[in-house]
């Protein structure tokens, strides 16, 4: 067995889904898993929040452990099997390409720079051609409202939002998530689902998008 602990988890994943190993982890698919993928996920957020040096550490093995686990079980796909290996040549590739001020000869002068770069080498490589393209729609509603604002302003879109509370100016993290929870705290007492209200009002801003850039399209 090689010293390579990654290769050693490798081969311990491949036992445990091999006949003879272990009948629940071979029982399970892509489908059975996520629900994990997510909670350890949330796991190890928690532990950086917390500063938990040992949690992170063995949270982030939990995540690893997924990553191994979908590997070995897309290996058996009759039909486009990859591998662990695959997943880490893809990875590696793209973070060759869209760090052309690292790997190539492109300059830039700002972390601002370097994230344009990114997205634009981003839908290039995917062919988008809308601000919502690749936008996880499973995401919970207020990471989904951030991405779609963050879309919107990088592709330079006139698309004004109503703003029926004003924050005020220098807000500091604490004072918005006071208010943000304030705001919940009130829905709930009136029966109002918070996350239902603001998925609802993101997709439309999302239809808004769309036609925005049917619109620029025919000009």
């Amino acid at each position: 067995m090689s010293d390579s602990q990654l290769v050693r988890l490798r081969e311990v994943m491949d036992r445990l889904r091999s006949p003879g190993g272990c009948m629940w982890d071979a029982e399970q698919t892509h489908e059975s898993l996520l629900k994990y993928l997510l909670e350890e996920s949330y796991e190890y957020i928690e532990a950086v929040e917390e500063n938990d040096r040992e949690a992170m550490q063995e949270e982030l093995g939990d995540v690893l452990l997924q990553v191994f686990f979908h590997s070995r079980m897309a290996e058996e796909d009759p039909t486009q099997p990859f591998t662990i290996e695959d997943v880490a040549q893809s990875v590696a590739d793209k973070l060759i390409r869209r760090h052309p001020h690292v790997f190539a000869d492109v300059q830039v002068t700002s972390s601002a720079q370097v994230l344009e770069n990114w997205e634009a080498i981003k839908a290039e490589e995917k062919g988008r051609t809308s601000a919502t393209d690749g936008v996880p729609m499973g995401q919970p509603s207020l990471a989904l409202a951030s991405k779609l604002l963050y879309r919107a302003e990088k592709f330079n879109y006139d698309l004004p939002v109503d703003r029926p509370v004003s924050l005020p100016e220098n807000m500091t993290p604490d004072q918005l998530g006071e208010a943000l929870f304030g705001i919940v705290d009130q829905a709930t007492s009136q029966g109002l689902d918070a996350e239902a209200a603001l998925r609802s009002i993101t997709k439309k801003y999302m239809e808004r998008v769309h036609l925005y850039e049917a619109a620029r399209s025919q000009a």
